[in-house]
């Protein structure tokens, strides 16, 4: 695992906290304020053999030092809010699973934050404290309705009815990438599969990295050199800006699952904004544009042309941004956990 750190300057006298993004690709960490301004940030990519005892050890160190540097001013931390890519268990601050890093089950992550480091604790789902950052301050921000949803490593979702997000029965709702599509993929019709299957950054690029799946012929063959190993989704993305045939093909069916998904969300709960982020949003309306053309072929009339979709303001950061923001407001230590 490596890490790496970030720093900026400090404002005086202002309320801080310190905001966690626990991921399958990577970590971070930050020291931020109200305005979703992260002054110091570090970070560490994910080395999924070493599972949760690694992230663990790392947090530990991390933290540790964080709140160190902030330690001989004014600056407290009031708070450390945490995003975990997850199942949480909203009332106690317990992981339940994650789908994708071994070792995280039914651990009690918010006790193990607060005894380390005696600061109260919110433990959320990260697609959730994402979507809070992008309604404070981001994309979504005036919006009544809003639904966020992140395509990275996996794909999650978010739900905010005037400012609160939307929390079931307390482990969760709105699991966009966990609903079903039919599988375009499989060889025999009448298949299904789950969004974040079809559409996550990890499935595009095992798709892509499949022997025979990507024409010789193709310009992701000459970015790639030659070597399918090293295929990303940015690669895949740049082809298609170039005007690729395969590129474009491939893009459009994956704009098909999640605009076919996302027409569903807008149907059902008529939000009027839906807000896209993670790593495979940054390919920009070169996915954008079919996802909306797909939603508004396909949602029902009493929600069309009352909703738009956007792309995430905070891109990488925008766990942090939410996690930070939600500590730093207060509302960690004020009994608004999850649902403020």
């Amino acid at each position: 695992m490596g890490a790496t750190s970030g720093r900026h300057e400090v404002v005086p006298a202002e309320k801080l906290a310190l905001g966690i993004e626990i991921g399958a690709t990577k970590c971070q960490a930050a020291v931020g304020n109200a305005d979703g301004r992260l002054l110091e940030t570090m970070r560490l990519k994910v080395d999924l053999e070493k599972g949760a005892p690694g992230i663990l050890a790392w947090l530990e160190e991390c933290v540790a030092a964080l709140l160190a540097a902030h330690s001989e001013t004014r600056l407290q931390v009031a708070a450390i809010v945490a995003g975990f890519g997850g199942i949480v268990e909203s009332a106690t601050g317990r992981v339940l699973t994650s789908v994708q890093v071994s070792g995280w089950q039914d651990f009690p992550l918010k006790a193990w934050f607060e005894k380390r480091f005696a600061l109260p604790c919110v433990v959320m789902n990260d697609t959730v404290t994402a979507g809070y950052g992008e309604h404070s301050l981001g994309s979504g921000r005036g919006s009544k309705y809003f639904f966020y949803t992140n395509i990275g490593s996996g794909i999650g979702g978010a739900l905010m009815i005037d400012g609160k997000s939307y929390d079931g029965q307390g482990y969760g709702a709105a699991y966009f990438g966990h609903t079903f599509l039919p599988d375009w993929t499989a060889n025999a019709p009448g298949g299904r599969r789950k969004v974040e299957d079809l559409c996550s950054g990890w499935a595009i690029e095992r798709r892509l990295r499949t022997a025979d799946y990507v024409p010789a012929q193709s310009g992701l063959m000459r970015l790639c050199q030659g070597k399918i190993g090293d295929l990303t989704c940015a690669m895949l993305g740049q082809a298609a800006k170039e005007g690729d045939a395969f590129a474009l093909q491939e893009i459009d069916r994956v704009a098909w699952s999640l605009g076919t998904g996302l027409s569903n969300v807008v149907t059902l709960f008529s939000p009027d904004c839906v807000s896209i982020g993670g790593g495979v949003s940054n390919l920009g309306d070169v996915l954008l544009e079919p996802v909306r053309r797909v939603v508004d072929e396909s949602v029902f009339l009493s929600a069309r042309r009352r909703y738009r979709i956007v792309q995430s303001v905070f891109g990488d950061e925008v766990v942090l941004v939410g996690a930070v923001v939600y500590g730093a407001r207060g509302l960690a230590w004020c009994g608004g956990a999850h649902h403020e």
